[in-house]
C-alpha cells in the first residue's frame, strides 16, 4: 500500500509538472500566433500602402506630363538661343570682357522690349 501510494504520488507529481509545461507551451504558442498574425496584418497594411503610393505616383506622373512637355519645349528654345549665342562671333574681337558686356547689353535691351 505504501509503495502504491508513493507510486501514485510520484505519478501525480509528474503529471502536474507535465500539465504545467503543457499549459506554458500552449500560452507561448498563443502568444507567438498573435505575434505572427500581427506581423501578417502589418505586412498586409504596408503592402496596401505601397500599392496606394504607386497609384498616387502614377497619377502625379500623368498629371505632370503636360507640364514636363511644356518645360521641355521651353528648354529647347533656350538651348537653341544658347547655341545661336555661342555660334555668333565675338562683337569686340580680341576683348573678351567688352564682348561679354556687349552681349549682356544686347540681352538687356531685348528683355526691355518684350
Amino acid at each position: 500500500m505504501a509503495v502504491s501510494l508513493a507510486t501514485n504520488a510520484a505519478l501525480g507529481w509528474a503529471w502536474l509538472g507535465k500539465r504545467d509545461e503543457t499549459a506554458t507551451a500552449k500560452a507561448d504558442l498563443r502568444a507567438m500566433e498573435g505575434q505572427r498574425d500581427g506581423a501578417r496584418q502589418a505586412a498586409s497594411a504596408c503592402s496596401d500602402s505601397v500599392d496606394d503610393l504607386r497609384e498616387l505616383a502614377d497619377k502625379r506622373a500623368r498629371d505632370a506630363a503636360p507640364a514636363r512637355a511644356a518645360a521641355a519645349s521651353v528648354a529647347q528654345g533656350h538651348n537653341q538661343r544658347a547655341d545661336q549665342i555661342l555660334a555668333t562671333p565675338a562683337p569686340v574681337s580680341g576683348d573678351v570682357c567688352a564682348s561679354a558686356q556687349a552681349r549682356v547689353d544686347s540681352w538687356l535691351q531685348g528683355r526691355t522690349t518684350k
